[in-house]
C-alpha cells in the first residue's frame, strides 16, 4: 500500500487546512496509508547549522523518504505559501549530500499534490507559486489541485463545511495521486 505523507501548511490546532487534509485522508482510506508530517520544531534555515542537519531537519527528511507521496495542504498568508512550509521546503530541497550541492534530495521525484482552505481566489494564487516552486525543486506536481473556500460561520465556530463537490474534487485528486504512483 502506497504511502502519502500529509503537510499540513497551519501549525495551529485545528486548522481549516487540517480539517480538509481529514477530509483527504477519508478519501485515501483503503486505498494509501495517511501520516502527518510534525515539523514544527525545524528551526529556520541557515547555511551555518546545515551540516550536520538539526535534528528535527533529519527527522522530517526521514519521514519525507519515507513516503511516496507528499499532499500539501496550505493556507493562503498574502496571497503566498505561508513561510513555515516555504521553509520546511527549502530544508527537505537541501541535497542530502553536500558534497555533491546538485544531488537528490529528500523531495527528489517525489509526486506532490497541493490543496487548499482560503477566502475567494485566494487558492488560486497560492497554487500559482506552487506550480512554480515544486519542479524547480524536482517534484512531480500532480494535478488537479483543490481549493475550498471559508463557510462564513467556520470564522465563529471553527469547523470547515466542505461541499459534496469539493469532496468529490478531493477524491479525483486523492486517485491521480496513487496513479501517478502506478
Amino acid at each position: 500500500m502506497s504511502k502519502v505523507l500529509f503537510i499540513v501548511g497551519s501549525l495551529r490546532q485545528g486548522s481549516l487546512n487540517h480539517q480538509l487534509a481529514e477530509q483527504a485522508e477519508k478519501a485515501l482510506a483503503g486505498k494509501a496509508e495517511v501520516s502527518y508530517l510534525d515539523y514544527k520544531d525545524v528551526p529556520f534555515f541557515n547555511q551555518d547549522i546545515e551540516s550536520p542537519a538539526p535534528a528535527a531537519v533529519a527527522k522530517v527528511r526521514e519521514e519525507i523518504l519515507a513516503a511516496d507521496a507528499i499532499w500539501i495542504f496550505s493556507p493562503v498568508y498574502n496571497w503566498a505559501i505561508p513561510g513555515v512550509v516555504k521553509n520546511l521546503l527549502d530544508w527537505a530541497s537541501r541535497a542530502l549530500d553536500l558534497s555533491d550541492p546538485t544531488g537528490p534530495s529528500a523531495l527528489n521525484a517525489k509526486a506532490v499534490t497541493v490543496s487548499s482552505v482560503a477566502n475567494g481566489t485566494s487558492p488560486d494564487e497560492v497554487f500559482k507559486h506552487y506550480r512554480s516552486l515544486l519542479p524547480f525543486i524536482r517534484m512531480n506536481v500532480v494535478e488537479p489541485f483543490t481549493g475550498v473556500g471559508i463557510n462564513p460561520e467556520a470564522w465563529g465556530t471553527g469547523q470547515l463545511t466542505v461541499a459534496e463537490d469539493k469532496l468529490a474534487e478531493l477524491s479525483a485528486q486523492a486517485d491521480a495521486l496513487l496513479a501517478a504512483l502506478n
